[in-house]
């Protein structure tokens, strides 16, 4: 049995009266004629018409290809379903000659759109930031999206101030393109959906760590989907120091592999951080705003301090003095950093000291062939190490190169959902 469709017109907030029948073989010229004759629009006012459902056209003056076809509005209902209540049908309707005066004016190029703003500002944010030789995020292994919190979204205490939701989320975005968590992110296949910002003040899972006497810095939800990193001090006044920042990050990121904190998650946190620094290493003379990578990272003590406690035996390789130096500079303060961490879970440091230092032997061999960026003596923006043809070198190239290599014996896991806490 076919049924009559019940249906009301809606035209700038006023509906018509009563509900009409109409039935189901009625075409999308008649639609329209009949909308014009429920609000007496002439069709010679040069107005044109357009009938909404639920947000999706079903009907339009002025169509010469619709032959009579019936509208897919009706044809989509078939003819065996009985409403209980009329179908409401929205009508626009627009002047002819305002769509031609518009179609007809050129856009301003002084004046650029939303989306054209947001993708040119993350661009030179990263080059003017990190320099243009930068390693630049992976199309695939990256953190996907980026969530600050908003004034709005947590309290304040009586008399204070904290930075404005834009200063945390160039942060973030100063996180998220760093030279050497990119490199970590690409060499174990890692994607992050969201990077976001933790609730200084209302965090259900810092409140708690804390009623246990703890410190709560960020924590990672179902093994990388989200990451939440705490950017404020505690009093809220200023940011953490970057430096604290990305150790808190990497440990999160340690947590994409091992939920808790034993000495697989250890060995695995301290072997990115040897990768992070060795990153900055290798683009050791790129200067920006006068400053090397490490120095804006706040890890030159790491790489160029040779004044830190040897807990390893030297790297004995075939590779020059200085580089093998410099990879014992950096292995012995990623150790060193570690074991104040480790100790409070009540694992000694020795135990990693061989996976860590075999992974600095890999990663040395891996980038022998790769010179460092002005030498790591210092150089003017825009300096590099140049090929064969004595074209530049970027960072991309230098870096990501071994990363790529790296990834492709690891693969990530999916597990259940959980949040592992630092």
């Amino acid at each position: 049995m076919t049924f009559p469709l019940s249906i009301t017109f809606s035209y700038r907030g006023k509906l018509s009266s009563p509900p009409i029948d109409i039935p189901r073989e009625v075409t999308s010229d008649e639609l329209v004629l009949l909308a014009r004759q429920q609000f007496d629009i002439i069709a010679d006012d040069d107005i044109l018409l357009k009938l909404l459902y639920k947000g999706k056209v079903i009907a339009q003056s002025n169509n010469n290809n619709d032959d009579g076809v019936v509208s897919p509005f009706l044809a989509a209902n078939g003819n065996n379903v009985k409403f209980k209540s009329p179908l409401k049908i929205i009508v626009m309707g627009t002047q002819l000659r305002s769509i031609d005066k518009l179609n007809s004016q050129r856009s301003d190029p002084l004046m650029r759109g939303f989306y054209h703003e947001q993708s040119q500002k993350q661009q030179s944010d990263s080059n003017v930031y990190w320099g243009r030789h930068s390693i630049t995020p992976h199309r695939q292994y990256k953190f996907i999206q980026l969530q600050e919190c908003t004034d709005a979204s947590f309290g304040t205490r009586p008399n204070s101030t904290t930075p404005h939701a834009f200063s945390a989320r160039r942060l973030l975005h100063r996180l998220s393109a760093d030279p050497g968590l990119t490199a970590i992110l690409t060499s174990r296949q890692l994607v992050v959906n969201t990077l976001a910002e933790m609730d200084p003040i209302d965090d259900v899972l810092m409140q708690k760590q804390q009623a246990r006497g703890g410190c709560l810095l960020g924590y990672n939800t179902n093994h990388g989907y989200r990451i939440d990193i705490k950017l404020r001090s505690d009093d809220i006044t200023t940011f953490r120091p970057y430096r604290e920042l990305c150790s808190t990050l990497i440990h999160e990121l340690s947590h994409n592999w091992c939920g808790e904190h034993d000495v697989l998650f250890w060995t695995n946190y301290a072997q990115m951080r040897v990768e992070y620094l060795w990153t900055h290493y290798l683009l050791g003379g790129e200067l920006v705003n006068g400053k090397r990578t490490a120095d804006l990272a706040g890890v030159m003590d790491m790489i160029w301090d040779n004044t830190t406690t040897t807990i390893t035996s030297s790297i004995t390789s075939n590779e020059s003095h200085s580089r093998r130096q410099k990879m014992e500079y950096i292995t012995n303060a990623v150790l060193n950093e570690t074991s104040r961490e480790m100790i409070q879970h009540r694992i000694p440091v020795q135990v990693i000291v061989s996976a860590v230092t075999e992974f600095g032997k890999d990663l040395l061999e891996e980038t022998k062939d790769y010179n460092v960026i002005g030498g790591g003596e210092g150089q003017k923006l825009g300096g590099g190490s140049n090929t064969e043809d004595g074209d530049v070198v970027s960072m991309k190239e230098l870096a990501l190169a071994a990363a790529e290599r790296r990834r492709k014996g690891n693969g990530d896991e999916e597990n259940g959902e959980r949040k592992d806490q630092v």
